[in-house]
Formats: C-alpha cells, structure tokens, sequence
C-alpha cells in the first residue's frame, strides 16, 4: 500500500507546482512518515520533514564546477524514480551481518550535464551530485547549508582549522548562541530539535574529494571544505608544511558521482546506535577475495609503558626481543589474535624496515606464529607515503597489519592517500588501522581491510578522557562507524581521585565501565591497552574482554539516552553480549530490561560483571554474578556515576 501511494506520488511529483510557480518535486520515505521537499526554481533547496514537522527548512545545495554554479537557475529536464529493497551482507559486520537497504529513490537531471539524487529512508536522508562533464573539473566550493526552524541544541567537536585529528571534546550549543564568527566543527554533527527528534549529520562514499565541516549561519550550518594542498614543505617526521594551497578544494574527474550528504533521523535515541547509514551509502566491495581479513584484538604496549613487572619478568623491559615475547605469550594465553609493536620498534620514524637494535623482528614474528599470535607494526603516514613498496615486504617478512598515524588532514590529497593506502595494502593481505585519522565515511565498506580509525578522544587522553564526554560516542562518533578508542584499563579511579600516569596508567570510570566498553564500542581492531601484569591479576575481566566478537550478527538497543547513558546487546552466533555505560551526573543508574532479544524456549547462563557497592568511591570494585534467564524475563541492573554494566549470555 505504502509502496503504491509512493509510486504515484513520483508521477504526480513530476507536474507539480505550488502557487508561486516553483517547481516541487516531492520524495517519501516507504513507511511514509519522512517527508522532503525539494524546490528546483531559482536557487536549489529541500524541506525535511517527519511526518507534518518540519526539522529542516531552506536547506541550500549547489556546486562551483569551473565557471559554472551548479543549482543556481536550474533547468530541470526529467526525473526518474526508484524503489529499492535489498539486502547488503558487509564483509566486515560492525552492527549487523545483513544489512536491509530499503528506500525510495529520486533522480533530477538538470540542463548543464549534472544530477541530483535524494533517497528517502525510514530513518532518514541522504542526498548527492552526480555530474557528467568531460576530463577533469576543478570544484572551487560546495553548497551544503541547512536552517532550522526553531532553536536547536547542537552537539560538536569545534575545531580552529582544518589540520585536526578529531579528537576535541564535545560542546553543547544552542544553535542560535553559537556565533558566526567562532570555530567550525567537524563531521558528524548531532542536533537535538527538542521536539523528540535527534537528526545525525554526516557523509559516505568519501572519494577524491575533501571532508566536511561546517560553520554557523546564525540559526543554521554551512559547509566549508579544506582547499587542495599543491605545495609542501618539511615538518618533521610525521608531519608536512602546506606552503600553497589552490583555489579549489578539488580537482577530480567530471563525470563521477560526489560524496553522499546523509541525515539520520531518530526518534528514540537507541536508533542512532543502530544505524547503518554510512554502510548503505558506501561504495561496494573492491577485494575480490577478502577471506584474509581478519579482525581481532590486539595487545598494545604504548599506553602502559611497555613495563610489564610481574615475579617472572626476568629482563629489562622495554621495546625489545624479551617484551615483546613476553605480550606474545599473554596474548597466546588468553586467545589474543594480534600483538602490536608501536612507535619504538624501528630504529627512526623514517625508516620502515630497520628496527632498533634490541629487536629482532622476524624472531619475534617467527615465534608469534607458532603461538598463532600475528604482528602489526606502527608506522608515520610519511614513512608509508615515502616507502609505498613497504606493504610487500611486510607481507613477505609475514606482517598482518599496519598502523598508520598523525595524518591529521582531511583534505583531498589526504583523503586519496587514505585509499591508496588501503588499496596497496589489500593487493598484500594487509589490513590497515587509521590512528591520527578523521571519522570514518565508508572506504572501510570499499575496502573493508580498513579495521578501524581513531578520530575521537580516546583512553590514550588518559585524566582527559571522561565518561561524561565518552558516553556520547555511540550515538555521534561509533553511530558512523568503527573506532580505535583503545580500552581495557585495569586501574580505575572516579575523577576526584585520579592520579595516574604512563607507565601506570589509568582510567576515569568503574571497571564495570570499562569491561563495558568492550561491547559497546565498534572496531575491527580492538586494543588491550594495559599491561599484562594487571591482565594476569584480574584474570575474570582479562578473559571477559579478550573474547567479546568484534563483528556481530545483530546489534539491539536496550535503552539510550544521549550524554547520559547507553546499554546494548548484541548476538555473534547463539551468544549475547550486553554492555553499558553512563556518565558522571548521578549517584546509581538502575534499569530493568526485558530480555525480549532471546530466542524463545531457550535457557541462557549469564555471566555479568556489575558495578559494586563501593564503586561510587573504589572504581575497582564490581561484582561478578552467575544466572540462568530466559527470553520474557527482566534483569535489573545497576550502574555507579561513571558506571557500566558487562555480560555474557550463552545457550544452555
């Protein structure tokens, strides 16, 4: 029924014209609640609309291609509509082994040789230029403006410039407080309309042209966009000048489709952290063979010093041969797949294939694969950029994985750099982990060796790395893909009490909290960060943690509340896992969740590690409990200030 009023209402938008004579075409998403508008008379502009409330008004969109102003005075010359219902199976499942992909779709072609194509979700929007010019176009800027029609809070990473690793805390700003002439921020953007909607801004299928961010207008956003880099100079080792920028922010072939503009609409916030908008945007597949790729989780021994001290370390530790055996052996124990070898295992940042003279690589590579315990090595984006042969010697010498850093840039030479990267290191069976990165718009669907990218202020910010700013991730960063945030702190600490530092390092949250996180947070690469010592003391947490699946059949929210609390389950075969967090800004959370996800007429043992009566003042202290539920039945829960919540549930 739903499907057939769209059909018709795609006829009729055709020939419609409201009392101005503008030209409005009219899009519905397949349930027929989201609503856009799309004016095509004098400037390019849509309406975005759930049900009869209006969320975004006057929405600008237009492009600078040479001389010409794409949606200025548009010609439109024919549409063409779609209903798509398909099911997408992602190499690498973040949220969902299968993905439904079901939307409304509509095309305008305008005179000037390009198009615009919107898409109407039932959670959301998303939009695109398709242009059809010969040889390559230089883009001097983009029209991507949206006004809202009341005042908005909005939640964002502001930022002075475009060199930036996206690692700002959050601000919350009424959008009429937030000055024209102040910071711009960062993609994703979330907007609370006050009105029981939550709208997620953000964009996928990334290629060849340079990331979003955006500024006031007053009431509203617009986009701005890094100019292309053409002149550099030397900064370092893990960092270069731009001496001259161009006058366009990108020079790229004209006849291709541009990056994806999406807007995900919620109405409970639980939806944010289920969303899949980036992966149904993205570009398909480019291996043709990708049963190589391999997420896991790894040791990492930057965060922690590289000083494990238990009675049996018998050497000098450090970034040397004895170490590194010693992570491999624990992470041997505790089926850990990948060990990690960070900055300090090359002689200099420079050179990729020298280590320094304490470490014998292929010793210790030989001697993690008969512990099936595999490498990745830490790189600078320069030393790759330089040493682009280096992926085949990795694979050669039997190297797994790459970790490259401090790109810090988003521009559009940096965006190709992120694919060339990715490309060259499939065509080795290598996997690739972006640290010093920006947030994720589909290149890890593209190329799904793409494990993970940091882009958020992670443990590694140590005292700055907070619960009240973390607990927004799922909904913001996590919601739009995978996250190198690094947890697993053994020594956890409430924030009046925190005093740790390298190489003992700590966390601000409960344990609970932070076996929690290994459920919540989305990465195809997951760092143990601490030391094995600590590991070894806390036996029960080290093997919760070290076996939580990082790709996952189902992913359901079980209750949600932007900046203040997040729990969800997900299944990877007949297991559930179930995390939680919340923030800093009550004494005790307690929830009572129905288990309504469990199959019907089974029986599950769950093994679930709560926050302890002492955790409001000792974070280290949590409960390990053992039950038998079943689908139907309640668990209450209960979480301190800077809490969590950690279980698993396996068939009986």
């Amino acid at each position: 029924m739903i499907r057939n009023f769209c059909l018709m209402l795609f006829v009729f938008s055709i020939y419609a014209s409201n009392s101005f004579g503008q030209r409005k075409q009219e899009l519905t998403s397949p349930d027929g609640n989201i609503h856009v508008s799309i004016i095509t008379k004098g400037e390019l502009s849509y309406d975005i609309a759930y049900r009869e409330e209006v969320l975004l008004e006057n929405c600008k969109l237009g492009m600078q291609v040479n001389e010409e102003k794409l949606g200025t005075n548009p010609r439109l010359k024919g549409t063409k509509c779609k209903m798509i219902k398909e099911v997408l199976n992602p190499v690498v499942p973040f949220k969902f082994s299968k993905i439904e992909n079901e939307y409304n779709q509509l095309l305008l072609k305008f005179g000037g040789n390009y198009s615009i194509e919107f898409r109407a979700y039932n959670d959301g929007v998303a939009y695109r230029f398709i242009s059809n010019k010969k040889g390559d176009v230089e883009i001097e800027n983009e029209t991507f403006t949206m006004n809202f029609p009341n005042e908005y809070l909005l939640h964002v990473q502001q930022v002075g410039r475009f060199k930036t690793s996206y690692e700002e805390s959050y601000k919350h700003m009424k959008s009429n407080e937030w000055g024209e002439d102040e910071k711009m921020v960062t993609m994703p953007v979330l907007i609370d309309t006050r009105k029981n909607y939550k709208i997620l801004i953000s964009e996928s299928s990334l290629t060849d042209y340079p990331a979003t961010f955006f500024k006031s207008t007053g009431n509203g956003l617009y986009a701005v966009h890094p100019k292309q880099p053409i002149v550099f100079g030397e900064d370092g080792d893990r960092s270069q000048k731009l001496l001259k920028e161009a006058d366009y922010i990108a020079k790229t072939n004209g006849n291709r489709s541009f990056p994806w503009r999406y807007f995900v609409i919620s109405r409970e916030d639980g939806q944010l952290i289920e969303n899949t908008m980036t992966a149904r945007l993205a570009e398909k597949n480019q291996i043709v063979d990708p049963s190589w790729i391999k997420p896991g989780v790894t040791t990492w021994e930057w965060w922690n010093g590289a000083t494990p001290y238990g009675p049996d370390v018998k050497f000098v530790a450090g970034c040397n041969t004895e170490t590194y055996k010693y992570f491999i052996d624990f992470a041997s124990k505790y089926g850990i797949h990948y060990v990690l070898l960070d900055e300090g295992w090359a002689k200099n940042t420079f050179d990729p294939y020298t280590p320094n003279p304490n470490l014998d690589l292929q010793e210790l590579i030989c001697y993690g694969q008969k512990k099936n315990v595999d490498v990745i090595l830490w790189l600078t984006w320069l030393a790759v950029e330089n040493n682009l042969e280096l992926f085949a010697t990795y694979e050669k010498w039997g190297v797994k994985g790459v970790k490259i850093d401090f790109m810090d840039r988003s521009d559009q030479w940096m965006v190709n750099y992120y694919e060339r990267v990715a490309k060259k290191a499939a065509e080795h069976h290598l996997f690739v982990d972006f640290h010093g990165s920006f947030k994720p718009a589909g290149l890890e669907y593209k190329y799904p060796n793409v494990l993970s990218y940091e882009g958020v202020r992670g443990m590694e910010q140590m005292g700055g790395c907070r619960p009240d700013n973390s607990v927004y991730f799922p909904f913001i960063r996590n919601a739009v893909g995978p996250m190198d945030y690094t947890p697993g702190a053994m020594l956890n600490y409430q924030p009046e009490h925190y005093r740790a530092d390298r190489p003992n390092s700590g966390n601000i949250g409960t344990r609970a909290y932070q076996m929690g996180l290994f459920v919540l947070f989305e990465t195809g690469i997951q760092m143990m960060a601490d030391n094995p010592t600590l590991y070894y003391q806390n036996d029960e947490c080290t093997k919760f943690m070290a076996n939580v699946p990082l790709i996952t059949d189902e992913t359901v929210s079980l209750a949600a509340k932007v900046g203040e609390y997040a729990i969800v389950a997900k299944r990877k075969g007949n297991k559930w896992y179930i995390g939680g967090m919340t923030n800093n800004q009550m004494k005790e959370r307690t929830f009572d969740l129905p288990l309504n996800f469990l199959e019907d007429g089974k029986n599950y043992h769950m093994t679930s590690f709560e926050d302890g009566s002492n955790a409001n003042r000792q974070a280290m202290h949590y409960y390990k409990k053992e039950s038998v539920i079943k689908k139907g039945e309640v668990i209450r829960i209960k979480m301190a200030r800077n809490g969590g919540f950690a279980a698993v549930l396996e068939n009986l």
